[in-house]
């Protein structure tokens, strides 16, 4: 299944990069490699933030289930003086029992320890603790966790659904979606990748000018996303669409020096090489 899912991929891509594709077919597929990277990247982060979702879940689920258990246990009880009163009770006599007096003691009553130290629970413990009708007054009645997780996985589907619009051949609707994902939720954890998808939209649409704004804005605003190095390979190559030799040359050295030993810088030493001087 893994394979099927990269395979899929693969081909849904392939409209995208062939608007995003470099002069040489070398570089074209080390391109490819590094979008399908940020991509698998996503991907993961998707399925930790998932499988946290389902823990949460399966918790509300066992303590429903303890509630309901506890809530019948005192019915059974209840339930079972009345079917023994109806059966006869046995003939019994009762003994004679001798009154004991006790004089109490005069011994004070040992000291009771009163400083216990207050630690307030933790906000997942609490959770445990909520009443149905606490939850039912705080939250709709189909919501089973925080509205800050809802509006995560909403915010997720539509970067989804924006990145699809790219490789479907909506690229400029694409384009404007991203755009507005990045500017409406700088703080979310896609943020960046949505303005590293929206240039490379616009770069399939030859505005090379406004695809190196976007770039400009992810390397600024998100220094340490993990789309930077990819972006500042790809406002190098803005800049040499532009005829802006010397700007990309000196954005090919930038990536070498601070970023060495990387992919990226790897590509930008083969790009540097095949750079007239």
């Amino acid at each position: 299944m893994p394979e099927r899912r990269i395979i899929r991929r693969l081909l849904s891509i392939a409209p995208l990069c062939a608007l995003t594709a470099c002069a040489t077919a070398g570089s074209a597929r080390t391109s490819e490699l590094e979008e399908l990277k940020a991509e698998v990247r996503a991907m993961r982060e998707t399925q930790a933030r998932l499988e946290k979702r389902l823990e949460r879940m399966e918790l509300h689920a066992s303590v429903t289930q303890a509630r309901a258990a506890s809530a019948a246990a005192p019915a059974r009880d209840a339930s079972a003086p009345s079917a023994t009163a109806s059966a006869p009770a046995p003939a019994f006599t009762t003994p004679e029992l001798t009154v004991v007096k006790l004089k109490p003691r005069n011994e004070p009553a040992p000291p009771l320890p009163t400083r216990v130290a207050v630690v307030e629970p933790a906000p997942d413990d609490m959770e445990m603790f909520i009443s149905p009708a606490a939850e039912s007054d705080s939250a709709p009645a189909d919501a089973d966790e925080p509205k800050e997780q809802i509006d995560s996985t909403v915010l997720d589907a539509l970067f989804e659904q924006a990145v699809a619009a790219l490789r479907t051949g909506n690229v400029e609707g694409g384009v404007e979606r991203l755009l507005s994902f990045a500017r409406e939720n700088p703080r979310h954890p896609r943020a960046d990748n949505a303005l590293y998808f929206g240039g490379l939209g616009q770069m399939g649409l030859k505005d090379y000018a406004t695809a190196a704004k976007s770039f400009e804005l992810l390397i600024e605003s998100y220094p340490a996303g993990d789309a930077v190095l990819d972006g500042m390979l790809r406002l190098a190559e803005c800049r040499l669409r532009l005829d802006q030799k010397a700007d990309a040359r000196a954005l090919y050295t930038r990536i070498l020096t601070q970023f060495p030993g990387t992919a990226a810088a790897n590509q930008a030493e083969q790009r540097l090489a095949s750079l007239s001087p």
